[in-house]
């Protein structure tokens, strides 16, 4: 099968490690990937969210399977634009991608199919953003409604910060702000892949989304994550398929947009059940590095029988018991402005642990091929080990072993479960 993979992040490296290592893979192309990936495919540098350089490139490779990684791609039309040209693409289309492009259509969604999540009140002025902080009360869940590569959420007790974060994203142009209802109780993450019709749930995991120590500090795009969850009820995968993930996908399909793909079910256990947090139509990241590392069948033929069509008749994925911890190196300045440019050294060090290996995100080349970070998550150290205890231990073994001036990253994940 020859492959396709969009995106250039830790996510589309571990799927990349994934796909190239499965002997159904003849070639794998990603676009446009970064010097983790170079070390497994082949990377092609076109902009992936730019749908006709994107289908140009599908024209001259002929791929069997088109994978998109980010989000944004999605949301600019390339999976409508690859389906178009004939090619299987798992990724959803503009209509359904909006899931994850707008919180308030994602609750819309949710509230026709029936699905449990906070109520939310949707503000498009200062007076009903002012309105709905005061009717739900602290603490204050306010979320920017459409992309904002994980950072668009603030969750405070502070009113006035609260409402400085909705009036910026108000300011912003066709500016929409969704405040909601706080949902108490630990969070998961649940993906399930998906063909318009068939859901099929992947091991639950659980990142970390604040940059620092005991959840203190800005929200970023994740920090870090484990899988399997110990403590969750072990019916969890199944009961996200019949009460969030089968329901939103058949009324995506009543809607006429289909969903294909794989759907992101950020998830709060609350005292009163499962509650979704909030939509992404795409592999998280960082749970993805966690997820992948333990899945034991076929990701490139599992996702092709969502992109075509066939998944009721695809076995179910299976999975090592073995446990999977993930920890991101952040550059300094992350989330905010990170500095880029400083050298990154000690991966083949920290590689040479057995059952260790790093997953690159935000890093490039110097002028003398030298390592350097290049955005602000520089990469995923991940580690597999018999329990979520030996895996953290592992992880962070693997972490110390490599070395970026005033890089971030957090010493609890996975930790106090």
């Amino acid at each position: 099968m020859k492959i396709l993979l969009l995106g250039s992040g830790a996510r589309e490296h571990a799927l990349a490690r994934c796909l190239a290592s499965d002997p159904v893979t003849t070639e794998l192309v990603v676009a446009p990937g970064n010097p983790g990936t170079a070390a497994v495919a082949t990377n092609l540098a076109i902009d992936p969210a730019s749908p006709t350089e994107v289908v140009e490139l599908v024209a001259q490779m002929s791929p069997d399977l088109v994978v998109v990684g980010p989000e944004a791609p999605l949301v600019a039309g390339v999976a409508d634009a690859v389906r178009d040209a004939g090619i299987p693409v798992f990724g959803p289309g503009v209509g359904a991608a909006r899931l994850e492009g707008s919180k308030a259509f994602a609750k819309e969604v949710m509230a026709a199919a029936g699905v449990p999540t906070a109520e939310a009140a949707v503000c498009t002025t200062e007076a009903e953003l002012a309105a709905a902080l005061d009717r739900f009360g602290a603490p204050h869940v306010v979320k920017e409604d459409g992309l904002a590569a994980g950072k668009g959420v603030v969750v405070t007790s502070d009113r006035a910060a609260a409402m400085d974060h909705g009036l910026a994203c108000l300011a912003k142009e066709h500016g929409t702000v969704v405040v909601e209802d706080y949902l108490d109780g630990p969070e998961a993450s649940v993906f399930c892949v998906c063909d318009g019709a068939t859901v099929r749930p992947l091991a639950p995991a659980q990142d970390f989304k604040r940059l620092a120590d005991g959840d203190a500090g800005p929200n970023t795009g994740g920090m870090g994550a484990y899988s399997p969850l110990t403590w969750a009820p072990e019916d969890l995968a199944e009961r996200v398929v019949r009460e969030v993930a089968q329901p939103v996908v058949d009324e995506m399909a009543r809607r006429g947009t289909a969903f294909i793909g794989l759907l992101y079910c950020g998830l709060a256990l609350t005292g009163d059940g499962l509650r979704v947090v909030e939509f992404n139509v795409r592999f998280g990241d960082p749970e993805t590095q966690a997820v992948l590392a333990r899945l034991t069948s076929s990701l490139p033929e599992l996702l092709h029988s969502a992109a075509t069509g066939c998944l009721a008749e695809s076995p179910a994925p299976t999975w090592s018991e073995q446990a999977a911890v993930d920890v991101v190196l952040a550059a300094p300045g992350y989330p905010g402005a990170p500095t880029t440019g400083g050298p990154v050294t000690g991966i083949e060090e920290a590689e040479a642990l057995p059952g260790v290996h790093v997953l690159h995100a935000g890093t490039g080349l110097d002028d003398d091929g030298g390592l350097i970070a290049s955005g602000g998550r520089v990469l995923s150290v991940v580690a597999v080990g018999d329990t979520v205890d030996a895996a953290r231990e592992l992880a962070y073994e693997g972490l110390s072993r490599i070395h970026l001036d005033g890089g971030q990253y957090r010493t609890d994940i996975a930790a106090g479960r």
